[in-house]
């Protein structure tokens, strides 16, 4: 028997919590050798409502995309606590039915669907492995959902190579609401679009947030995208969270000097609170393979004291947001 739909979650209430998430990954490093451990995440909390969106930022390899396969219950998480709907993931035995309130939109419009599938059967196919609706009744909900997103009925019979790159990640984005899920975890869902492109998918985004009362978990390292749709925003560097605070208060006074440098690269971005210089960060991104014993940005941070290269600063709670540094009562004095 199917599981009964869940019931949508009313604005502002937790659907996600996450307590100190890690993912720490064995590499072999042959028969007669220990494997080495990759800290891909470090320990990240937060909570994302109902009706909100989290924007997740870092450069490359920050572990930004690690964190989105945790929420969405592709890999399960190797320390932490999660809770989905109010439900703790790590000790439910349902995971069909969680995996039903979480969903995914890829980056690349033009890989995640099926070429040899038409539109309606792609969408169709979430409704007939996970509910007992009929032929007639998937393809009423799958005509409907396309309408939502701003296609036509004509649509539901063509494949996937008929569209442009901005259509597909439309029926992309209809896909994972199929089954009426809770959250949406995008992971760069823009970025492979033009950019005349990229605000028509972002306005459909924050107007089914506004009318299905979605949360969505944005991975992006776009920080004009981010400044549209986030509502709050995680700054992650080597899998840490270095600063996490609502939109306006990071953007306009960002106060760790990784987050400063992430501004200061995105003309027209830095906070009010920055004289709009150009920061330029030395030496390499540290493996995560081998993490620095301190701070994580203590090998590139221009403020670095020796106290931050012996130890690692807790996360602490700062002029509104949270923040991980020895030095930010300094940075934050005028």
């Amino acid at each position: 028997m199917n599981p009964a739909p869940h019931t949508a979650a009313a604005i502002g209430e937790a659907v996600v919590v996450a307590h100190d998430l890690k993912q720490v990954y064995p590499i072999s490093r042959g028969p007669l050798r220990a494997p080495a451990l990759l800290q891909a995440v470090s320990g990240v909390s937060f909570t994302l409502q109902a009706g909100k969106t989290l924007a997740v930022v870092g450069e490359s390899g920050c572990g930004k995309s690690t964190l989105a396969r945790m929420v969405t219950l592709i890999e399960r998480p190797t320390e932490g606590a999660l809770t989905l709907g109010g439900v703790d993931v790590l000790k439910s035995h349902d995971k069909k039915s969680l995996r039903q309130k979480v969903q995914l939109v890829f980056q690349n419009p033009y890989g995640s669907l099926n070429p040899r599938k038409r539109i309606g059967q792609i969408l169709e196919a979430p409704l007939e492995i996970n509910t007992d609706l009929n032929a007639e009744q998937r393809a009423e909900k799958a005509k409907a959902m396309l309408a939502k997103v701003g296609l036509r009925p004509e649509h539901y019979d063509r494949y996937p190579h008929m569209f442009s790159g901005g259509q597909r990640q439309r029926i992309a984005i209809a896909r994972a609401l199929m089954l009426n899920p809770l959250v949406v975890v995008a992971d760069e869902p823009v970025s492979a679009l033009d950019v005349s492109i990229q605000a028509q998918v972002l306005n459909l985004l924050a107007d089914l947030q506004r009318d299905l009362g979605l949360a969505y978990l944005f991975i992006s390292h776009d920080l004009g995208v981010v400044r549209h749709i986030a509502h709050d925003v995680l700054v992650m560097y080597l899998g840490s969270t270095v600063e996490q605070g609502d939109k306006e208060t990071i953007f306009n006074q960002p106060l760790h000097p990784y987050t400063q440098a992430l501004l200061a690269s995105t003309p027209g971005l830095a906070g009010s609170g920055q004289a709009r210089k150009r920061i330029v960060l030395t030496g390499e991104l540290p493996s995560p393979l081998n993490p620095p014993k301190g701070c994580v940005f203590s090998t590139r941070c221009p403020h670095a004291v020796a106290h931050c290269h012996e130890e690692r600063p807790p996360l602490i709670e700062l002029m509104g947001r949270k923040l991980a540094c020895f030095e930010a009562e300094k940075l934050a004095t005028p």
